[in-house]
């Protein structure tokens, strides 16, 4: 909602994207709800849906300019290890892989990117965000699965779209490094950044990996699309709205209204916050 509030605030299109490179775990039905749930409570895209699995061939030719600009290398790194080492879980390879000449299929292909120069770019609710190439070393571009990675795919994906700006939760803050170093390897100009605060319940958990996640009640539209404005501590709309209302008009009338500058500097809305209420 906060995404499509802010395209259409700015006279722009709202584009939907299906992330599902994760052929293992993505099914049918998943993308199916995701439409039918953003339909019900008028959340439309004007152009056509656009899915990550039908654009491989883009991020191949992707990850081959890419080499031809940094040295790759193979790295059989895991999450796993990297926790029993105590060495963080940043994404950056920690062990000694770029001497090693790793052969194996069984390991992710990385970019070194200590070439590159610092950038920063900045958000619009958080400040700067920078890519350190001292810090972020290197990112991978196709994982120890096969797949390739999500850095990869949305900053091709963005590029080739026109994507202007990029509106998602603050929990992907953390990823816009590696795609700022990405846009440098590609001679791309990267998108401005809005990230939204993210919502965890009572005891801090990620709402969206919590036992309260439920789905999105397509009986209670206004009401639930009321509950988003208020976590995004937006102007709530009138009581002349109610469940007999369209939720067309409501997101109309907060599109009018939509102020990013609320919630300016907020990384994380409790969902019972009572400072969330206009």
């Amino acid at each position: 909602m906060g995404s499509w509030l802010d395209a259409r605030a700015a006279g722009g299109r709202w584009l939907l994207r299906i992330d599902d490179l994760d052929a293992a775990r993505c099914r049918s039905q998943y993308e199916h709800d995701v439409l039918a749930a953003l339909d019900a409570f008028g959340l439309r895209s004007p152009a056509p849906v656009c899915r990550q699995s039908d654009r491989l061939a883009s991020y191949a030719n992707a990850l081959t300019a890419i080499g031809k600009k940094l040295p790759l290398f193979r790295c059989d790194c895991t999450r796993r290890v990297l926790r029993e080492q105590d060495l963080g879980d940043d994404g950056v390879c920690r062990g000694n892989c770029r001497q090693r000449r790793i052969v194996s299929t069984e390991s992710a292909w990385r970019a070194d990117l200590s070439g590159l120069a610092p950038s920063a770019v900045h958000d619009r609710s958080l400040g700067e965000l920078r890519f350190d190439p001292s810090r972020h070393r290197d990112v991978i571009l196709r994982r120890r699965d096969g797949y390739f990675s999500y850095a990869l795919a949305v900053v091709v994906d963005d590029a080739e779209s026109a994507v202007t700006d990029v509106v998602r939760g603050a929990d992907l803050r953390a990823s816009t490094p590696w795609q700022l170093a990405l846009h440098q390897a590609l001679d791309l100009q990267p998108p401005r950044y809005l990230h939204l605060p993210l919502l965890r319940d009572a005891s801090g958990e990620k709402l969206s990996k919590s036992r309260q996640s439920l789905p999105a009640d397509p009986a209670q539209k206004i009401k639930e699309l009321r509950d988003c404005l208020r976590w995004l501590r937006q102007e709530q709309p009138p009581e002349s709205f109610s469940e007999e209302s369209s939720p067309e008009a409501l997101l109309k009338w907060s599109a009018e209204r939509w102020r990013p500058a609320a919630f300016k500097g907020l990384e994380t809305q409790r969902l019972h916050d009572p400072l969330a209420s206009n």
